[in-house]
């Protein structure tokens, strides 16, 4: 059975004052937090055991989500007692996949419904592949205006996608030996992965927003904007 790492470590300081007394996982976009959210898309796939990577506000999370029986899945934890940064934080939590051939890994601040399976798909075929990256199309944050030869306005364009540009959607697949490239403490994106593309170890799994829903929310209009979305069209 795989199992799902959610990284629930960080302070979540851009959503202060929201982020005061709970993790930012916790934050609740139109009306549920966001790693539950992660849970119920996950359980959709196939999967229903999850170890939170926990730290800051640690309580917080373990009284939200228990056991996760009442979710319909098995939650256990992982805590921190100093910030390791993301890489630093899946090394900590190497007992519980040690024996997995792959596991997952998920960014606890997103919300998406991609289906995980061509990850998966990807790394089993390529054995020498240590870790698989979903990546989703750059959106500019802001309304595009377009112009003719003269100056003269001729359309607007809300939030467009930019050119043939991808961005990492904080989902992998992993196999177990990602632990060799992991640091005791630093992010993965600045540490492991770097080595990784160097030695052609990591693949890309590209997801066209056309196609599925994906959202970070890093900041209260990142929030704004996900609740107008998630109560307008349901994830599926």
């Amino acid at each position: 059975m795989t199992v799902a790492l959610i990284l629930a470590g960080g302070y979540g300081k851009r959503l202060r004052p929201l982020t005061d007394d709970k993790p930012k996982p916790l934050v609740e976009v139109a009306g549920k937090p966001i790693i539950v959210w992660q849970i119920e898309w996950l359980k959709k796939h196939g999967i229903t055991d999850f170890v939170v990577l926990a730290g800051y506000r640690k309580e917080k999370i373990i009284e939200s989500l228990g056991s996760g029986s009442k979710l319909g899945v098995s939650v256990s934890y992982v805590i921190e007692d100093e910030p390791l940064g993301t890489g630093g934080a899946i090394k900590n939590a190497r007992l519980i996949y040690s024996s997995q051939e792959f596991f997952i890994v998920v960014n606890g601040d997103i919300i998406t419904n991609i289906d995980v399976e061509p990850l998966f798909d990807s790394l089993k075929g390529d054995p020498q592949a240590v870790a698989a990256m979903a990546l989703v199309q750059l959106r500019s944050p802001y309304g595009i205006v377009e112009t003719d030869n003269s100056n003269h306005v001729i359309s607007f364009k809300e939030k467009p996608i930019i050119g043939n540009y991808w961005i990492n959607a904080g989902v992998y697949v992993m196999r177990s030996s990602i632990v060799e490239y992991l640091p005791d403490r630093g992010d993965i994106e600045r540490t492991a992965f770097p080595r990784l593309a160097a030695e052609s170890k990591l693949i890309a799994v590209k997801y066209e927003l056309t196609k599925n829903y994906w959202k970070s929310i890093d900041t209260y209009k990142d929030l704004e904007e996900a609740s107008v979305d998630l109560q307008a069209t349901p994830l599926i």
